[in-house]
């Protein structure tokens, strides 16, 4: 009797043990992808490891939104195929999908499935996909309403809805009302993408998508304003450096207006 005892904690104690190192091994693996996706900017290899922790641990929801992350950084860097862009942006919306069901509580999993979807939307072209569009302002509104996840997140969250309201803009009001866009609105793409920049105010692109709408809206002094913050700002994403040429190309075309 003792011996089937000490054999039954023995197993008992194997599985702990075995459930333990793979919990760590999951952790090891996400802090790895993240390192290599946000400060190393090395996304292929970045979603090996993410795709590697779920095999782990399927179905977790911390790993879903990093892999579609991941899909998203790789194919926006990439010229391939109409269907094979899309597909890989699917894929992105995918995994995202299934984070928001699995954590419909958590304002990430949502603004990674917004901009999976806006990826989607600008490459089919936004005014042919209204039902998409729609759908990125009301995950973008979702994130921003939980407002958790730190400012990082919370700030992503509103340029997402700036963004949205930008570019349905690009039509006139009245073209776009009957296609069920006419909520877009330039001065709430304005206030969110200041909102953005008021939660992560070094982060470029924050600031040259808000030089734009003051630059559609003739409003040139607040525009130079905020390119000529972005070549002292760190470099935090992997598009930094065009960011600060493009705010350079910006500035010499407002020059004398």
């Amino acid at each position: 009797m003792k011996s089937l005892l000490r054999s039954f904690l023995l197993v008992v104690l194997c599985f702990i043990t075995a459930q333990s190192l793979s919990a760590q091994n999951v952790k090891d693996l996400i802090s790895q992808g993240d390192k290599l996706a946000t400060q190393e900017f090395k996304n292929e290899e970045a979603l090996k490891k993410f795709l590697e922790a779920d095999k782990l641990s399927p179905n977790n929801w911390e790993i879903l939104w990093r892999i579609s992350r991941s899909y998203v950084d790789i194919t926006e860097h990439k010229n391939g195929s109409e269907d094979e862009m899309l597909s890989k942006y699917q894929l992105a919306y995918d995994y995202a999908n299934r984070a928001v069901k699995l954590a419909p509580d958590k304002s990430i999993t949502y603004l990674r499935r917004a901009i999976a979807n806006g990826r989607i939307a600008l490459y089919k072209g936004v005014f042919s996909v209204i039902g998409i569009v729609n759908d990125v302002k009301a995950d973008a509104e979702k994130a921003i309403q939980l407002g958790n996840g730190g400012n990082e997140i919370v700030a992503s969250a509103h340029y997402v809805l700036a963004r949205t309201h930008a570019k349905v803009c690009e039509k006139a009001y009245l073209v776009r009302l009957p296609l069920g866009l006419g909520w877009g609105d330039m001065d709430v793409a304005i206030e969110n993408f200041k909102k953005a920049i008021s939660l992560r105010g070094n982060f470029r692109m924050f600031h040259l998508d808000l030089a734009k709408a003051y630059i559609e809206e003739d409003e040139y002094a607040k525009a130079r304003e905020h390119l000529n913050k972005i070549p002292n700002l760190p470099v935090l994403d992997e598009d930094d450096y065009m960011f600060a040429q493009e705010a350079q190309k910006l500035l010499k075309e407002i020059k004398d207006k």
